[in-house]
């Protein structure tokens, strides 16, 4: 008897909600280091911006996880994300020095439409939130299209649509330092961490940071 093996595209990354909340700090803490390095220090520091580099893919990932969780609200993460991007957009502007492109909340926000859009199968909505919009974001269409990407993954238990996320981040940033987010990932999802969630203060922290930013980089200007 001939006995044949069937080859399956499924992964198994197990993100608990600790291992969540873990990524999303340490996604925070590069943001941080990034975003200093480009007010204070003109730009570029090194390792410290190319650590940055890891930030956006991690929050992409949780995002998509999240929001590919059964009973999830897609609608009131479209709100939340969108509330507290109009939020912080005026302080990303002062301090980054331009209202163009919108802060990552509102590449999210849109993110998290496109996935609404699809998981209802509305494609009117999903060629605007996906096609059209991204263009104001930070990130643009690769940042609203890896984390659609994440949760079509993530839904279905695919890997390869989290490589072609991760391809169109690096395609992004013109370089390869958020495959650096890889092993980040594996290593968070190896260990069962026992973190809280704490939702409001990841947006308190963003938009609190913005409002140091900006305050320094107009004592700087």
């Amino acid at each position: 008897m001939h006995e044949t093996t069937t080859r399956t595209s499924t992964f198994s990354i197990n993100l608990g909600s600790g291992a969540r909340e873990l990524l999303k700090w340490i996604a925070l803490l590069a943001m941080t280091g990034d975003h200093v390095a480009k007010v204070v220090f003109g730009g570029y520091v090194p390792v410290v911006s190319e650590l940055g580099r890891i930030a956006f893919p991690l929050f992409a990932l949780v995002m998509a996880c999240n929001l590919a969780q059964p009973g999830a609200d897609l609608r009131k993460s479209m709100r939340r994300l969108a509330l507290w991007g109009v939020i912080a957009q005026p302080l990303h502007a002062l301090a980054f020095g331009a209202w163009l492109p919108l802060n990552i909340l509102l590449t999210f926000a849109l993110a998290a439409v496109a996935v609404h859009a699809l998981a209802n199968n509305r494609p009117l909505l999903l060629l605007v939130a996906a096609g059209v919009l991204p263009m104001l974001v930070d990130y643009q269409w690769a940042g609203v299209g890896s984390v659609l990407l994440a949760w079509i993954a993530f839904r279905h238990r695919a890997w390869w649509p989290l490589l072609i996320a991760l391809a169109a981040v690096c395609w992004a940033n013109h370089n390869g330092w958020a495959l650096l987010a890889v092993p980040v990932v594996l290593l968070a999802a190896r260990v069962q961490w026992q973190l809280p969630r704490w939702r409001w203060m990841f947006y308190g922290y963003y938009v609190g940071h913005l409002l140091v930013l900006a305050v320094v980089a107009r004592v700087l200007s």
